[in-house]
């Protein structure tokens, strides 16, 4: 299942660097936007499981591809909102770049195990 661990692991160790970057947010913006970002970060690591696990793979992978979009939007509401700095902002768009490579590999796989 290299799929699967690759995208489940690159997510959950993203997760384990941006989790304590939330917690430092300003009180306005800690459970507006930071709890936005990290209830979707846990819904797509839920999803990609859930994918993992189950023989219909491709519902939960599209959901997770179309949530980690949402995703890249609301890091990106963060710098420019000043809540996250410029190397911070770098990192997370590489990190989201690398698991939506991940699942869209995995989709693209998936996608022929299913034809």
């Amino acid at each position: 299942m290299p799929r699967e661990v690759d995208a489940i692991t690159r997510l959950y160790d993203y997760l384990l660097w941006l989790v304590p970057k939330l917690e430092k947010f300003p009180r306005s913006q800690k459970f507006l936007l930071g709890d936005r970002i990290e209830s979707l970060l846990l819904d797509i690591l839920e999803l990609l499981i859930e994918a993992a696990f189950s023989k219909k793979k491709l519902a939960p992978l599209r959901t997770a591809n179309i949530k980690l979009e949402k995703l890249r939007y609301l890091i990106r509401l963060a710098k420019d909102l000043k809540l996250m700095n410029l190397d911070s902002y770098e990192f997370s768009a590489r990190a989201i770049n690398e698991i939506g490579v991940s699942v869209g590999g995995w989709l693209r796989y998936s996608g022929r195990e299913n034809v």
